[in-house]
């Protein structure tokens, strides 16, 4: 018996001293990924202090060196960018259209999607079929049957013809988020919600779609970047220069200002800012919308 005892011990021994040498391997592994992380971020972050710095000097102080921290910042670079070059008029006709767009698309698409996800009826699988059909269209190749729509509509050079387009195209992929979200959520709180009395519109209204935020804002975001950044599109549709955006009036302000690198950073900074602060704001959404369901 002793000789059984003793011959288990190691083992009980060993047995002990395995998990801490998983808990440091796990350590080792997560301050590499850290690190790597980290390193990422700084590549990304770079860039980007180097603009926002160098839209506060002047050209000549970009031109002797691009690196350091301003001496004696000024603001005149955005002056000269928003007013001079019109970008004032360039990120409203971007905020317009993106916003409008964003929330079409999304507005459509949250009772498509609660019907499809949630009620049973003839023909519904058909119906799903025919809107994710639109995600194997590309977008480039609908092109010139767009801008012959939109000419027989005489909408080109107007930003109403860029508002529809936007947002019919944002329909497919919204559904197809926002459809798999739906269908996570307990049938239980439907029913909850039928017993004291609500109708369809109050139970999808009131109960469903707060349940689905984080899916709505992360669709918000996945779609309202790619419009903002668009430059074929208004290239296409828009004639004259008072309805460019962002996009087509950064074309003609690099043509304009390529001598003076202090505007082109400011305006860089006024193009970029609407993103940094739409992602700052809707991170901790994203993440849930993005991680929803794995734990399940």
């Amino acid at each position: 018996m002793s000789g059984t005892a003793l011959a288990s011990a190691p083992a009980a021994s060993t047995m002990d001293a395995a998990p801490p040498r998983r808990r440091r391997r796990w350590s080792a592994e997560k301050a590499v990924v850290m690190t790597v992380l980290w390193l990422y971020a700084a590549i990304c972050v770079v860039p980007l202090l180097t603009m926002v710095l160098n839209s506060f000097r002047t050209h000549l102080e970009i031109a002797s060196d691009p690196w350091p921290v301003p001496s004696d910042p000024t603001v005149e670079n955005y002056v000269s960018a928003w007013t001079e070059a019109s970008f004032g008029r360039y990120a409203l006709n971007s905020i317009l259209i993106t916003v409008a767009s964003v929330a079409i698309s999304t507005a459509v698409s949250l009772p498509a999607a609660y019907a499809i996800a949630r009620w049973r009826f003839m023909g519904r699988g058909a119906i799903e079929g025919l809107f994710m059909s639109g995600l194997l269209i590309p977008f480039m190749l609908a092109i010139l049957p767009m801008f012959y729509l939109m000419d027989r509509l005489r909408l080109i050079d107007s930003p109403l013809s860029l508002i529809l387009i936007y947002s019919a195209n944002g329909i497919p992929f919204t559904i197809f988020v926002l459809v798999a979200f739906f269908r996570q959520l307990p049938a239980e709180l439907e029913e909850a919600a039928f017993l004291d009395g609500g109708g369809h519109f109050t139970v999808f209204l009131r109960v469903m779609m707060p349940l689905v935020r984080p899916a709505i804002a992360t669709v918000v975001v996945f779609r309202f970047v790619p419009i903002w950044n668009d430059f074929l599109m208004p290239l296409v549709m828009l004639r004259s220069r008072d309805n460019y955006t962002l996009g087509v009036g950064l074309t003609t302000f690099f043509g304009e200002y390529q001598n003076d690198w202090a505007s082109l950073f400011a305006g860089l900074v006024i193009a970029t800012l609407p993103l940094l602060v739409l992602f700052v704001f809707a991170t901790r959404q994203i993440i849930q919308g993005l991680t929803a369901g794995i734990g399940k």
